[in-house]
């Protein structure tokens, strides 16, 4: 049976694929001014990758007979975390002010990598957060199967970014 709307899987299909669209934008602004090869692979797998997931999302949408956005805007319906409801924010989620972004094509290029990381992290924090909200909400295989990938690859690429930043004197944004 499909879900409808309002099922947690469904709103994490649409809220993760504008996530995921948010990054593969950031990702791709860094990679056509960065000249660091280490940096340039992992953006380009960050905007394979979630492009894919992209993809993925959308046909369970067009599957399930549903449209590719819903009532609601992005990421400010409600999501469960440790077993507690609670309120979405775009913010909340990782998602980074168009302006913040933007940056990304204007700033020199070391700094732009550095804000990146910085933007990136954050970013990548709030798909963990919605990934392990809708496992504590669906038993839908794909779904499920889709959320542990986006934990194990965002976590890792935290770690590496993480060191990234480091290798160039930087830390985190609070």
């Amino acid at each position: 049976q499909p879900p409808g709307e309002g099922d947690p899987s469904v709103r994490f299909a649409r809220d993760m694929s504008y996530h995921h669209q948010q990054a593969v934008e950031m990702a791709l602004i860094v990679r056509d001014r960065s000249e660091d090869p280490e940096l340039r692979q992992v953006l380009i797998d960050m905007a394979l990758t979630q492009q894919a997931q992209i993809g993925q999302m959308t046909g369970w949408l067009e599957t399930w007979a549903l449209p590719i956005t819903g009532p609601e805007a992005p990421m400010t319906g409600t999501m469960v975390h440790d077993g507690e409801s609670m309120t979405m924010t775009p913010t909340m989620m990782g998602i980074q002010p168009q302006a913040e972004v933007n940056k990304l094509a204007e700033l020199p290029i070391d700094e732009a990598e550095v804000l990146f990381l910085q933007l990136m992290i954050r970013h990548h924090r709030g798909a963990v957060l919605m990934a392990e909200s809708v496992l504590e909400q669906t038993q839908r295989t794909p779904v499920v199967r889709l959320a542990n990938g986006v934990i194990a690859t965002q976590e890792s690429e935290i770690a590496l970014m993480q060191k990234l930043l480091a290798d160039r004197g930087a830390q985190e944004l609070p």
